[in-house]
């Protein structure tokens, strides 16, 4: 007897804060029962039989609105019920995410003689993804990147992208971005807000963020994967270094285009494997 239903995000997560509501016909409460940890209602309430609404709400979701039939029985199963973020924006469920080095990665790209590009990457890097429970715009984002691991296959081009026309990896050897905020820009992409310090110069510098979904993983975590790009100018950051070559063309382009293909870990740390 009673109410039975499953609160559940678009990728299947539970909702453990959500609350149902029942009204009757003529709009009147007759029950209202908060989910448990697993996004589940149970309620044992007895129901006359006939037609009901249900409304689901949660902090940080849109209300959710169906009908319900109570059974002679005195049963109203109302089955899964999916909540969509407000706005209609996706990110993984809140709580801390731990940045997986070795299934993610940090490219860049500059231009070369003006006719082709260069690609680089960064191989040491770690950072933090924080989820806001309530208002996802307070969502946190924290990386470290290691300035002498810059790698683009070419060790006498690496050793002059450490030195002090470039990073200048000796006086800095960390480059660091922290979020200021974030921002929707579609059901599944965001704006984060936030500054990155590289050379010593501190810039604010936006992402455009791509939310790619979440899955399970062999060691019995769970994963969420996001996609980040951006396009830094060198000078900003006090890297003036040039080189002209014929027809006033740069040997290295003044522009960057950065790349970001992350994979966190939900929770405070990497699992051991």
């Amino acid at each position: 007897m009673g109410l039975t239903a499953k609160i559940r995000t678009r990728d299947g997560w539970a909702v453990s804060h959500a609350v149902v509501t029942v009204t009757d016909m003529t709009g009147t409460q007759v029950l209202r029962a908060e989910a448990d940890t697993d996004g589940a209602v149970h309620d044992t309430t007895t129901l006359t039989p006939g037609a009901y609404t249900v409304i689901v709400t949660a902090v940080g979701y849109a209300p959710a609105a169906s009908s319900a039939i109570v059974t002679a029985a005195g049963r109203a199963e109302v089955g899964q019920v999916t909540l969509a973020r407000q706005g209609g924006t996706e990110l993984p469920p809140p709580g801390p995410w731990t940045i997986d080095p070795a299934h993610s990665s940090i490219g860049a790209v500059a231009q070369h003689l003006g006719i082709s590009s260069v690609h680089g990457r960064f191989t040491d890097f770690a950072g933090r993804i924080e989820i806001a429970p309530d208002d996802v715009a307070t969502s946190r984002v924290e990386a470290t990147i290691s300035a002498a691991s810059i790698d683009t296959g070419n060790g006498m081009r690496d050793g002059h992208l450490k030195s002090p026309d470039f990073l200048d990896v000796e006086t800095y050897p960390h480059i660091t971005y922290r979020s200021t905020g974030v921002t929707p820009a579609g059901s599944d992409r965001w704006t984060v807000h936030g500054e990155l310090t590289m050379h010593g110069v501190v810039r604010p510098v936006d992402l455009a963020l791509a939310y790619l979904g979440t899955g399970a993983d062999p060691w019995g975590g769970t994963r969420a994967a996001f996609r980040a790009t951006v396009e830094l100018r060198r000078e900003d950051f006090a890297m003036n270094y040039n080189q002209v070559v014929q027809a006033g063309i740069s040997a290295i382009g003044t522009t960057l285009k950065v790349e970001l293909d992350i994979q966190a870990v939900q929770g405070e740390s990497l699992p051991a494997v």
